[in-house]
């Protein structure tokens, strides 16, 4: 199993690893990643997002009720924001950053490989690792955006706006961005029986590719320009994403009585590694979180550890 891991992160690192050669080499502008951002924001990874929500099958979606309870984090979202930004004292758009990269794991790059080794690759598994990505970009990327939307909207001069009226600003300029509408759209099309025509499906196939390497590339190539600094907000992010999430999810699957193929994906699919979601907002939005950064760095490593240890647990499930 540890080779299954270590299989499925090789090419995580490898490609992280090119960007930040590439950043420190300064064959890539590592401070100035504007373009390569915009790539992967509002074209990749909402290609990518899209076609996999629009192709699962609504009552697959629906059957799969539970998992989305048990992967709506909202407990450590908010425990993590409140850390951050009560007790360690950091701005809201970096607690923001560094929450969503706890938040959401990374479904895109570890969950097939994970999870066809523990349950083998069948349709079925391809579904859980599509809701995921959904429930994660569907429910809790807009929150990030949100706060990073409102702290520019201060920065710009908005501040004697209340929360309460910049609250409906704030959701649709969240809803407007790529990343957010383009699953979302996917979910509605299922549910409303709408097939996509193959040659739409065909034709952003190669953004939907791409999407999950261009967004390692400039993770690493943001890496690049950054100096690892461990603190106490990275230790207890490194923790909960680890540790505390999945003991969460399986005390979650237990109280809801889940058994099987649900509970296991479940709890595997919360104790992945950090995603790289938080780190590539942050830096769409100009916000620079060393704290996420590494976070997801340590995540990345120290899951070769922890992973082993949760799908023992799952084993008498």
């Amino acid at each position: 199993m540890t080779y299954v891991i270590v299989h499925a992160l090789a090419p995580i690192f490898v490609i992280m690893l090119l960007g930040f050669y590439a950043g420190k080499a300064k064959m890539v502008d590592n401070r100035n990643v504007a373009l390569l951002n915009i790539f992967v924001m509002d074209f990749a990874l909402p290609a990518a997002l899209f076609s996999a929500t629009v192709q699962t099958p609504w009552l697959g979606i629906v059957k799969q009720t539970p998992l989305i309870l048990v992967l709506a984090m909202w407990i450590a979202w908010v425990a993590i924001y409140f850390l951050c930004t009560k007790v360690f004292h950091k701005s809201p758009q970096d607690a923001a950053v560094l929450t969503l990269t706890v938040a959401l794991p990374n479904y895109a790059a570890l969950g097939l490989p994970i999870l066809g080794s523990v349950l083998g690759e069948n349709p079925a598994t391809s579904l859980s690792v599509a809701v995921s990505i959904a429930c994660g970009s569907v429910l809790m990327t807009p929150f990030c955006l949100m706060i990073l939307e409102r702290e520019k909207a201060l920065a710009a001069g908005n501040a004697q706006k209340s929360g309460a009226a910049m609250l409906p600003v704030l959701m649709w300029r969240s809803l407007t961005k790529p990343i957010v509408w383009g699953p979302l759209l996917g979910v509605v099309l299922s549910a409303l029986g709408i097939h996509m025509p193959e040659m739409v499906l065909t034709t952003i196939k190669p953004l939907g590719l791409a999407a999950t390497a261009a967004a390692l590339f400039l993770t690493g190539l943001i890496l690049s320009a950054r100096q690892l600094k461990i603190n106490r907000a990275v230790i207890v992010a490194s923790l909960t994403k680890l540790i505390i999430q999945p003991l969460i999810a399986w005390a979650i699957v237990i109280a809801l009585g889940l058994t099987g193929q649900i509970a296991i994906t479940a709890i595997l699919m919360i104790a992945l590694s950090a995603g790289f979601f938080g780190v590539v907002f942050g830096n769409r939005f100009g916000v620079q979180s060393p704290d996420a950064e590494a976070a997801l760095l340590i995540t990345s490593v120290l899951c070769i550890i922890t992973l082993p240890l949760f799908i023992s647990l799952t084993a008498g499930i």
